[in-house]
This record gives C-alpha cells, structure tokens and sequence, in this order.
C-alpha cells in the first residue's frame, strides 16, 4: 500500500467520522437492539433456557421447584458473546445504507473522476464501520456487564477476544460496502444485511447446536459465525476452544477478501459522471 493511498483513506476515514458525529443516534441505535435481546434473552427466556445449561440458582420461578437449578446467571455467560457478535453484524446494516446513498447521490460516480486511490473510497467506509461497530459492542459490553456478566479468563485473552471482533468486524463491513454498491437503492440496501444478523441465531449464539433438529444443527455447526462465537465463548469464560479459533479467523479472512474483491469489482463498474 502507497503512501498516497494510505494518505487518501485517511481522508475518507475522517469523511466517515464526521458523518458519525453528526449523527451519533445511529451508533446508540446499533447498539439499542442487542441491548434489548440481551436483556430479554436474560430475563425473559433466561431462566427457562439456562435450565438446560446448569448453574446455580438466581431466583425462584413459578413452576420449578425449589432447589433446581435455574441457571440463569449460566444463561448470561452463555448468551453475551452471540450478542457481540450480532452488535458486529448488525453496523453492516448502516454501512450499506451510507454507501447506498453516496450511490444515488452520485458521490461515488464523482470519487471515481477524481486523482485518488480507488480502494480507499472503499477503505474508509470500512475503517468507519468497524469503529462504530466497536463502540457499539463496547456500550453493549457494558450494559452486560451491570447485569452480571463476569469474564473468567485473563486479560491476555480478553485483548484475543478483542481482536477477533475486530477481525469480524472487518469481514462484515467489506460485505456491507459491497451490498451498498450492488443495491439500486436505499431501501434495498437495508435489507440486504439482514440475513448477517439472522445467522447468530442460527448458530450457537443463543442455543447449542447440539439441540437443533438434524439439518439445522448442520447448517449451525458449518455456517461461518458459530466457529466465532465458540472463539468468543472460550477466551471470555474459559470453555474449550479446540479447532475453532483457527477457523474462525480463517472464515473471518476469507469474508474479508471475498467481501473486498466483490466491494472492489462493484466500484470499478460505477460510471464515471459528475454526481447532480
């Protein structure tokens, strides 16, 4: 990478981080709904469905008898790194929405009449996203936090768990910039993300796998977020990891390039013609 274009999306980054501060509502709505589903999952379904995860008891609910298990702060331990993840996925939604309106506002068509590295048009709405969407995970971090999530492991692996949502965050964003590109508009470029967001569900983010019926259980066990999840789980709590740390870097690499090949032939496509 040459130092112009390192110069020229650095430029773009701060274009992205203005819009960010100009609109700081969008960052606390990011993290407003994996707000919400944690503190639903935790106090709604928590008792019910840490029941089958052991742990000790939080509180009597009507119909368990005394004494059982309820394990509810179980529960917790088990649902928050499904919930970062999703707080990851669902920033994709807004970065495709940003590149979506700079597409029919021609921004994007005048970028590519003007003297600068290409990639970096694309780079800084990366670099923005993956900002916004720590900070969204940060707050959601937080909030779980006060509710009674307590990491287990050590710092070192609390910094590795960092590091792979970033590496997450990276992957999501390239295909959000490339869903931004590909819509033919706003609207379309709002549903697109959503079947990201979807895929924590259908994974090991809120349930094992071990518990869905044949065909889901396979897709839960093969689809490129459970291996993250998994990751997460073991450097924040400590269970086992096995396997799935290297591959989940290796589908968070490969959904990188993917998403930057397919982000970078879309732009290359753009007409160049001065935007209105």
């Amino acid at each position: 990478m040459t130092a112009h274009t390192i110069t020229d999306s650095l430029t773009m980054l701060r274009r992205s981080l203005r819009r960010m501060r100009r609109y700081p509502s969008l960052t606390l709505f990011i993290a407003g709904i994996p707000v919400v589903l944690l503190l639903l999952f935790v106090y709604v379904f928590g008792g019910v469905l840490g029941a089958g995860l052991g742990g000790p008891t939080v509180q009597v609910i009507p119909g368990v008898p005394a004494g059982v298990s309820t394990g509810r702060d179980a529960y917790i331990a088990y649902v928050v790194p499904g919930i970062l993840l999703i707080t990851i996925v669902g920033a994709a939604q807004g970065t495709a929405i940003s590149v979506a309106m700079d597409m029919t506002a021609g921004i994007i068509a005048r970028f590519r009449t003007m003297a600068i590295a290409r990639v970096s048009v694309l780079a800084g709405h990366v670099i923005g996203s993956v900002i916004q969407a720590l900070l969204a995970t940060a707050l959601v971090l937080v909030v779980a936090v006060i509710i009674g999530f307590r990491p287990t492991t050590a710092p070192s692996a609390w910094l590795a768990a960092g590091g792979l949502l970033v590496l997450a965050a990276v992957a999501v964003s390239w295909l959000s910039v490339a869903m931004g590109l590909v819509s033919d508009s706003v609207e379309t470029a709002s549903n697109l993300p959503m079947f990201l967001i979807l895929l924590p569900f259908l994974g090991s983010g809120f349930v094992p796998t071990a518990t869905m019926p044949g065909p889901l259980q396979w897709f839960a066990e093969y689809q490129p977020f459970t291996p993250v999840i998994e990751t997460l789980r073991g450097l924040l709590l400590g269970t086992p990891i096995g396997g799935d740390g290297w591959i989940a870097v290796a589908w968070c690499l490969v959904l990188s390039l993917a998403g930057y090949l397919w982000a970078l032939r879309l732009y290359e496509r753009v007409p160049e013609r001065a935007a209105p």
